[in-house]
């Protein structure tokens, strides 16, 4: 008997659909990925000459106003700048302990009515200890 032989196929992995799935998947991840923005306020302090007071308090209160005038409590940002919603987050992060000290840090641009409103929401929940952030005059060089 006379059989045929069988002629044998070349074994390999066909690697296309391998590439078009890692493409999507990389597409998918690009697309889903969520970024992180750090917010940090960039600030501009006014000067102001006069004995530095440096107190190492555990806890304390730091209001930042920018010069646009919003607000970050201990680096929480305020959604809406109102008297109300600084009270609110005020008395939040104080716990109700009105000896906390708050420490109030506005840029040099930043309006007289939003730091006004600051140390206006403490005074009215009843904080005494209040200070505001100043830098040192820089020296004319020569």
């Amino acid at each position: 008997m006379n059989f045929k032989r069988q002629k044998l196929d070349d074994v390999g992995v066909n690697l296309t659909p391998l590439i078009d799935v890692v493409f999507l998947l990389l597409i998918f991840f690009m697309v889903s990925t969520t970024f992180t923005k750090e917010n940090r306020l960039s600030l501009e302090l006014p000067e102001a000459s006069g004995e530095q007071l440096v107190e190492a308090q555990a806890e304390l209160l730091e209001i930042v106003i920018n010069a646009q005038g919003h607000y970050t409590i201990n680096k929480q940002s305020l959604t809406a700048p109102t008297l109300a919603n600084l009270k609110t987050v005020i008395k939040e992060l104080s716990k109700g302990d009105t000896s906390v000290p708050i420490v109030i840090t506005a840029d040099a641009k930043a309006t007289h009515q939003a730091v006004i409103r600051a140390m206006d929401a403490a005074g009215q929940l009843g904080f005494a200890s209040l200070s505001l952030t100043t830098r040192q005059p820089q020296q004319p060089e020569g």
